[in-house]
């Protein structure tokens, strides 16, 4: 094997091992890229889930809210009536 020979060889390796490594850097970018995507699908619709919860959540809070304030309107209110008795029968 004589010197151009040699050279041709080392060009074509050079070549094969630049190309190959460009292949599986274009191939695992593709991979991540749409593994990136899968992911922020889920995300996504997690993040929608979470948000029916919460506005749920509220739903219930604000009934609580609404039910405690009428008990509390009511125990005001027998409260004070039973202030007018305690008053009335000490006068």
């Amino acid at each position: 094997m004589n010197d151009p020979q040699a050279w041709t060889l080392i060009g074509v390796f050079a070549a094969v091992m630049l190309g190959g490594m460009t292949l599986m850097t274009t191939q695992f970018s593709r991979v991540i890229r749409a593994e990136v995507g899968g992911l922020r699908g889920e995300m996504r619709g997690e993040i929608g889930e979470l948000r029916g919860e919460i506005s749920s959540l509220r739903t219930d809070i604000a009934g609580v809210e609404s039910r405690l304030t009428t008990r509390i309107d009511t125990l005001d209110h027998e409260v004070a009536d039973l202030a007018k008795r305690i008053w009335r029968e000490n006068d």
